[in-house]
């Protein structure tokens, strides 16, 4: 198939782009290339991907209706895969408009190309935020989600409504994926596992939320690929589709930080703090459905996938952000 990749040069990106290939696919990336983050880790990512000729590169920003427009009408696609959004859970509460700017009006585009452009599929990036407060454990897509407790968490579950309307009117099938702390090799530098694992080299300090009292269910990201890859390949049984993709399995936030001390043979220096608002303390993935319908397994535990990250970090950023 042709599939269209929002968001190529990202992290879950950039892997599922390389996986789609490898399983005989054309790809189609795309990408704004902000300043969120770092980006040269995003020109690094691209790097790998630009040396096969299955894969095709665009930099522009879909919140622009017409360059979106556009890019439908030039290229004909059989699936839409939205990875683009403005992550993260905290910058919210900093830059509000930006949430709105990618993650509906940019999302509210996808769906519009999607419905003149006879684009089969849309597979598209939720989260596991949705849940908010949800105390009930694990979380099933089966639960209400209708108190989201971030902005962030709140683009999400638009994004969700969006996709049932334009189902519902338009009948084209529409499949989101509820992500759950996706970790590994090729990372955000905004996430937990990164920062962690930098100021632990670094002999800084780092900041451990609510106490230390928090439990995640860390999916590593080759099996999060594996999920998606189902979600567009695989039939679906209706029009309005939505899976959690998870580890199926919580684990402690100190047994993390235990993980990358052992990894690098340091020791971390621990700043406690409060819980920080928008955040949860704990979330925990039910997957059956993810199993019965998409074929997801996951494999990967964090034994595993934690020294998976620590030696790229190591020994592939650190030589190439440095320049060596």
């Amino acid at each position: 198939m042709k599939i269209l990749v929002t968001g190529a040069a990202g992290f879950i990106g950039c892997h599922l782009s390389h996986k789609l290939m490898k399983l005989g696919h054309d790809v189609i990336g795309v990408d704004s290339l902000n300043d969120y983050y770092s980006p040269k880790l995003k020109a690094h990512r691209l790097d790998g991907l630009k040396s096969n000729s299955k894969f095709s590169f665009l930099q522009l920003d879909l919140s622009e209706k017409e360059s979106a427009e556009a890019l439908f009408v030039e290229v004909a696609l059989d699936v839409v895969v939205h990875l683009a959004a403005q992550a993260g859970v905290r910058y919210s509460l900093e830059a509000p408009h930006s949430y709105t700017k990618n993650n509906i009006e940019a999302y509210l585009n996808i769906l519009e190309g999607c419905r003149h452009n006879n684009v089969s599929r849309l597979v598209y990036a939720s989260s596991s935020s949705v849940y908010g407060g949800n105390k009930v454990m694990p979380f099933s897509e089966s639960q209400q989600v209708d108190h989201p407790i971030s902005l962030y968490a709140a683009t999400k579950k638009t994004n969700e409504l969006m996709a049932h309307t334009y189902s519902h009117l338009y009948n084209f099938e529409t499949v989101g994926l509820r992500f759950f702390t996706v970790y590994g090799p090729m990372g955000r530098p905004d996430m937990a596992l990164w920062l962690f694992t930098d100021a632990i080299l670094n002999n800084r300090p780092i900041k451990v939320f609510n106490n230390g009292n928090m439990r995640r269910d860390f999916t590593y990201v080759d099996d999060i690929v594996t999920g998606i890859i189902g979600a567009v390949e695989r039939p679906m049984s209706k029009l309005y589709s939505i899976f959690n993709l998870g580890n199926n399995h919580t684990e402690g936030l100190e047994e993390m930080i235990t993980h990358i001390e052992v990894c690098l043979g340091k020791n971390a220096i621990k700043q406690y703090e409060p819980m920080q608002p928008g955040d949860v303390a704990e979330t925990y993935a039910d997957i059956e459905s993810a199993k019965q319908y998409l074929g997801y397994n996951p494999k990967t535990s964090i034994k595993t996938g934690i020294p998976n990250f620590v030696d790229w970090y190591q020994n592939e950023w650190l030589p190439f952000s440095k320049g060596v």
